[in-house]
Parts: C-alpha cells; sequence; structure tokens
C-alpha cells in the first residue's frame, strides 16, 4: 500500500510540474556547467511574479568613447516579445499498472503548452526572426511589440539546423533593425543584447565579444551548424531570439544560448552570426526552406597533438581525413591530409568556422577554397552540392503539401535506406503542426507509399508527397512508411 501510495503521489505530482510550467530548460547539475536554449514561460517561477536577481553591476551608458544610447533607442522599439502556444507530450505511468504488472506500459498524454521569448523585426513590411526552440510545435504564435501592440504571427519557415525561424504578421512600416556583416565582429568590441529576459520586456545588457566561432553542441540536429558568437552581456530565459548589435546598433547575431550550472546567466552567452541568419532568411522567404551545401568532406580541427601526428607545419585550419563519394571537395581534386585554411578569401581556423562558411552558400554555388597541402598553398574552385550529391534546389510549389501536413519532408541518403532494406522514401525531418501530427505520426518517420482514392504511389523524393496528394479533396489517405528502428507503421486520414 505505501509503495502504491508513494508512487502515485510522485506520477500526481509529476503531472501538476508538467501542467504548471513548459520551458526548454535542461536540468543541470550544480557543479557542471550546462549549455541552455533560453526560451522561457511565464509559470517558470513558483509564484505568478517573475523573480528578479542583480546577476551583474550596472554598466555606464557611455564607457569612454563608447556611446550604448543611440544603439539602445534603434534597436528597441524592433524587438518583441514572442509567444508561442501549443501542445506538449509527455510519458507517464499508471500505479495501478505498475503494481499488477511490475511498472507502467509507457502511455502518452498531449498537455496545453506555453514559451515565450524574443524576436527582432527585420523588415518594415512585419518579417521577424526568432530561434526555432522558441516557437517549435507551437499551433499559435503571436508577438507584442514595444508599444504594446499585439500581432498574431503566421510561421513562414523554419530551419533546425541553425536553431533560426521566421514569422510574418500582418502590418506596414514597422521599425526594423538592419543586418551588419558578423566577420567583420571583433573580439573585445562592445555589444548590446536586447531582448524579454524573465518576460521583462524591453531590456537592455551589455558586454562585449568574448570569442568568435564556438560550438557547444548544443543544437540536436544531425547536420547542425554552431559557430556562434560568444559574449559576456547578460542573457537569461526569455532573452532566445532576440538582437545582439554593435554600438551603432545594427545586428550582428540572434541570441540563443547561454552556458548555466543554475538556468540562469553566469557570463557566457552565444549568439547565431548575422550573416548566418541573412541567409537562412533569405532562403525561407524565396524557397519556404533552407537550401543546404555541402562540400563532402570528413574534417577535424588542426592542434597541436594532430600536427604532431601528422607531422604539420601549422597548429590552426581545418583538416580533411576524409572525402564523401562523388562530393564536391574530391571532384574538384582536395585530397585526405590536405588543411583547408579559407573559403572565398576569408580564414577558417576550425571546424565550426568552415561550417559556418559553406552554410552561406546554396547547392550549385561556385567557392574557392585554399588549402596547405604539405607546407604549400593552393586554391581549388568548387561547385558545392546537396545531401543528394546534386545542385537541385527545393522550390517553393515543391513545399506546399509539407506546410499541409505540418512537416518538413527530406530525402533520406542512400545508407539510411540500405540500413533499412528500402529501395525508396522520404523522411519527415521536424514537424510543426498540421495532419501528421494529429495523426501520432513522430518526426524520422520514413514514408514509402500513399494511398489516395485506390491509388497508390511510391515515394522517392519529397515532391511525390505533392503530386499524389495534390487536388484531392473528400478522400481517404493511406500512409505506409518505417521508422528509424524498422518498426513498420500505417496510418489513415482524410483529405
Amino acid at each position: 500500500m505505501k509503495k502504491i501510495l508513494g508512487t502515485f503521489a510522485t506520477a500526481l505530482l509529476g503531472g501538476v510540474v508538467a501542467l504548471g510550467s513548459y520551458s526548454y530548460f535542461l536540468e543541470a547539475p550544480v557543479s557542471e556547467p550546462q549549455m541552455v536554449l533560453q526560451a522561457s514561460s511565464p509559470t517558470y517561477f513558483e509564484s505568478n511574479e517573475p523573480k528578479v536577481s542583480f546577476t551583474r553591476s550596472g554598466v555606464p551608458a557611455s564607457i569612454g568613447s563608447v556611446d550604448f544610447l543611440t544603439a539602445a533607442e534603434k534597436t528597441l522599439s524592433s524587438v518583441v516579445h514572442v509567444e508561442a502556444r501549443g501542445e506538449q507530450e509527455i510519458a507517464y505511468s499508471s500505479p495501478l499498472e505498475e503494481f499488477f504488472y511490475g511498472g507502467g506500459q509507457g502511455q502518452r498524454r498531449s498537455l496545453p503548452s506555453m514559451s515565450s521569448g524574443s524576436g527582432v523585426i527585420i523588415a518594415e513590411d512585419g518579417y521577424i526572426v526568432t530561434n526555432n526552440h522558441v516557437i517549435e510545435n507551437a499551433a499559435q504564435i503571436r508577438v507584442t511589440l514595444d508599444d504594446n501592440r499585439v500581432f498574431k504571427a503566421d510561421l513562414v519557415g523554419t530551419d533546425p539546423n541553425t536553431d533560426i525561424a521566421l514569422l510574418k504578421v500582418d502590418e506596414q512600416e514597422l521599425p526594423y533593425i538592419g543586418f551588419s556583416n558578423s566577420d567583420e565582429v571583433r573580439v573585445g568590441e562592445w555589444v548590446l543584447a536586447v531582448g524579454n529576459p524573465f518576460n521583462l520586456t524591453s531590456t537592455v545588457t551589455a558586454g562585449i565579444v568574448s570569442a568568435k566561432g564556438r560550438s557547444i553542441n548544443i543544437i540536436p540536429e544531425r547536420f547542425a551548424i554552431e559557430s556562434f558568437i560568444q559574449t559576456d552581456a547578460a542573457v537569461n530565459p526569455g532573452n532566445s531570439g532576440g538582437a545582439l548589435v554593435n554600438t551603432d546598433g545594427a545586428l550582428i547575431g540572434i541570441n540563443t544560448a547561454i552556458s548555466t550550472r543554475t538556468g540562469s546567466f553566469e557570463g557566457y552567452s552565444f549568439a547565431v552570426p548575422s550573416n548566418m541568419v541573412s541567409k537562412v532568411v533569405k532562403d525561407l522567404m524565396e524557397y519556404g526552406t533552407v537550401q543546404r551545401a555541402f562540400i563532402g568532406v570528413n574534417i577535424r580541427d588542426v592542434n597541436a597533438e594532430l600536427a604532431k601526428e601528422y607531422e604539420l607545419d601549422l597548429n590552426n585550419g581545418v583538416f580533411v581525413g576524409g572525402l564523401s563519394d562523388g562530393g564536391a571537395a574530391g571532384e574538384a581534386g582536395i585530397e585526405v591530409g590536405d588543411i583547408i585554411i579559407a573559403v572565398n578569401e576569408v580564414n577558417v581556423d576550425r571546424t565550426s568556422e568552415l561550417q559556418e562558411q559553406i552554410a552561406r552558400y546554396r547547392p550549385g554555388d561556385r567557392v574557392n577554397v585554399r588549402v596547405n597541402r604539405e607546407g604549400k598553398e593552393e586554391t581549388i574552385s568548387l561547385v558545392l552540392r546537396n545531401m543528394q550529391g546534386n545542385t537541385n534546389l527545393v522550390n517553393k510549389e515543391e513545399l506546399y503539401t509539407s506546410r499541409f501536413l505540418g512537416a518538413v519532408l527530406e530525402k533520406p541518403s542512400t545508407a539510411e535506406l540500405n540500413r533499412l532494406g528500402l529501395e525508396n522514401g522520404v523522411i519527415v525531418k521536424s514537424l510543426q503542426g498540421g495532419k501528421l501530427r494529429s495523426e501520432g505520426i513522430k518526426e524520422g518517420f520514413l514514408i514509402t507509399e500513399i494511398t489516395v482514392d485506390k491509388e497508390t504511389f511510391k515515394i522517392e523524393e519529397p515532391k511525390d508527397v505533392s503530386v499524389a496528394l495534390s487536388n484531392k479533396k473528400d478522400v481517404g489517405v493511406f500512409l505506409k512508411g518505417v521508422y528509424p528502428d524498422g518498426d513498420v507503421r500505417y496510418y489513415a486520414f482524410g483529405m
């Protein structure tokens, strides 16, 4: 009886916590720093009012020749509060099942959820940049401007690989922040972080750029790109998606994460560089998805240990440890053992910087890669390719069905198909609400066949889904596919 009551109390407490709080925070032991994505929830604290703690001393508006007033005045009205509402799926077990069957059956339940963060207006006609983790799984998104006007926001598109999302509100002549060249940002220069920490709107903090090209392994995507600008400007829960600007008030990054032992700011914050944000935004506007380019190399940072192992005459750069079959690098003449030191005359000292540079281009773009080969430098020109090894771009027409389904669909690699014993299929890369999610389909599901009105379509490309479902109304749809663990599933729904 004590065991039943104890287990029941634990389950009840877990339910209350899940209902009362929704946050992107990861549990972190006090002794170890934790990289944390900084979305926030109004119910994060025990009380209804946010707790305010003074984590750093005030910085004067002007230090020597540095003036923060102009930058603050330019940016405050262009940073918004973002509120995302949706559902969170949680796992739970029944105390009765544990008593009678020796353990719960891992049932799942959807509960209402809400998260909040910040966003940056980047165009006067209502385009707003924020972090993907702020609006992930949201069914409804609304933004509150600095002047307290509230708008419903539509999701234009997301890029989980860089943790960037693009929103759109139906309004004109909005104040906005222009992009600056993040390549020109220098370590030690002053910056401002503008956002809504702990739901305290229109908050400005100051600091300096502590480092560039940081990779902290926080984005949980296979092809994640992390080359953060690190600063010591105070960033806290709710700052995610806010602006990192220079003293001219120009955007140099989107605040995304902090390193912390407590869940709050402790001296290190990280922002996605503006050049990367700009490329993602342009792709989402033009294509509805990001056109990801690949160079086709397996890479490692050059350091003292690697230099000694391979008898290299330099201690930085990107070591080419392998080449992809049919990849751009191998076809162009890059060799195993080469050290990549620049892309289009932009120096790269580590793998994160190389990934950032390549991420700015699309499949089909030509870039010049400078390598050090056995102590001699040479420049190799190559044409970047997509994940399938060609230069094709995804067009907007192919994404219409994906939006209806609430999914981003991608063609899997040949290796993934072979692992599952399949000849064809497309992967449900991410879900943002819609038909697939409502029917219980999970991310990672690989769709192999679609049957519509007794006609079966073999799915080999994302556009095949569009073909199968285009102009179909009031009919039954049957999906066949397999999950990464080999579990074959069938789903049915109406159009």
